[in-house]
């Protein structure tokens, strides 16, 4: 791939990391306290981020849908650097591309789903199999011996998903940063191997116009 592609394409992916990675820290103050404290977490804290991300769920759908665009956005721009790849794009792209859908299915099955829960309120469910929910005696079902998670814990499991997919998309600007750095060291070598070897061809040509001064003499 031509460098100025490959570096546009760079462009498409390090943009939605950064988005991303933005949005994540604008969530830190609330995860701070129910994580990051050696102190016990405050009831308060609890009921801060739990507005926050209702408010974040009740966005227009507007806000989702850039949302989803900029994902596309970041997978556009691998399928541009690994289409035809080097061993540069295999090694670091394909690395930071597994991050990138570790961090998409964190997003999907921690997050999405973490924000529907707090948007109804219905903490505390247990789910005794895939795509089956049971809320007590309500169901009919006999629950004794299966625990859902409270409230708390549900908010504690999405502040980690924060700091899970926070550190996802920092190592994909790690793997990109290493990437830069590693072709920039090799056109540094291909450039100085090319300087030596015309430097030797000049110094040949030198020898070989001394040799044929001497023998006119």
């Amino acid at each position: 791939m031509a460098w100025g592609s490959q570096s546009f394409a760079t462009f498409l992916i390090l943009c939605p990391t950064s988005f991303f990675l933005g949005v994540l820290f604008s969530l830190f103050p609330y995860d701070y306290p129910i994580l990051w404290t050696a102190a016990p977490s405050l009831p308060e804290a609890f009921t801060a981020l739990e507005n926050h991300l209702l408010t974040l769920h009740a966005s227009p759908p507007l806000i989702p849908r850039i949302l989803h665009i900029v994902v596309a956005t970041g997978l556009l721009g691998f399928l541009f650097k690994l289409y035809k790849p080097s061993e540069s794009n295999m090694l670091f792209d394909g690395a930071s591309l597994v991050l990138y859908m570790i961090g998409i299915i964190v997003y999907v099955t921690n997050i999405v789903k973490g924000l529907r829960v707090v948007s109804s309120g219905d903490y505390g469910q247990a789910e005794l199999v895939e795509g089956e929910v049971v809320m007590g005696a309500e169901a009919g079902v006999d629950t004794e011996g299966v625990k859902g998670i409270g409230r708390e814990d549900s908010l504690r499991v999405l502040s980690a998903s924060h700091t899970i997919l926070a550190l996802v998309l920092v190592g994909v600007l790690v793997l990109q940063a290493g990437q830069w750095y590693a072709e920039r060291k090799e056109r540094q070598e291909v450039e100085r191997m090319s300087k030596e070897k015309a430097e030797k061809g000049k110094g040949a040509a030198g020898t070989r116009a001394q040799v044929e001064k001497k023998k006119k003499f």
